[in-house]
């Protein structure tokens, strides 16, 4: 069967959701705190890894959100339904999906696990946390830029 984002809210993965563009703009600030976080070379290679990760996922979610959709946190799996609906959402290319689960799986073992994290994981997730937020803003800028714009912006002729 076909992976849609339709077959993923048939069996629970998904559930139904609108944004607004307040609380996209709260998630793409908040990612961008996070990859700030990431290159702080104060921090433990854990730490960094955690967060340039936190931003991937934000990132993720922002494409679902575009969507219609967010993920099920009460269902496991939930990090890895994000990242591999990517393609759907985002337009990523499968091979660019396959490093992030691989990042997810490293995250994983980590959190649950507490097997340390490689300098060159930490330089890879910050790359690829980099990365992926300029591709979002990009494909939001251009196929939602409604979300991008603020509520409490004046709509011309509303009066407001």
């Amino acid at each position: 069967m076909l992976m849609t984002l339709e077959n993923l809210l048939a069996i629970h993965r998904l559930q139904a959701f609108e944004a607004s563009p307040d609380a996209v703009q709260r998630l793409l600030a908040s990612a961008a705190r996070n990859l700030a976080d990431a290159a702080l070379p104060a921090l433990s290679a854990d730490n960094r890894f955690d967060a340039a990760y936190k931003t991937i996922m934000q990132c993720a979610m922002l494409g679902l959100w575009a969507h219609g959709f967010r993920t099920s946190t009460s269902q496991p799996g939930h990090h890895q339904t994000a990242i591999q609906a990517l393609p759907k959402t985002l337009g990523l290319p499968s091979d660019t999906v396959i490093v992030l689960d691989a990042l997810r799986k490293q995250r994983n073992m980590n959190d649950y696990e507490g097997d340390p994290v490689a300098d060159a994981a930490v330089e890879a997730c910050l790359s690829q946390a980099q990365a992926l937020l300029e591709h979002t803003r990009q494909w939001l800028m251009k196929r939602h830029p409604e979300l991008l714009r603020a509520e409490t912006e004046e709509i011309p002729g509303s009066g407001a």
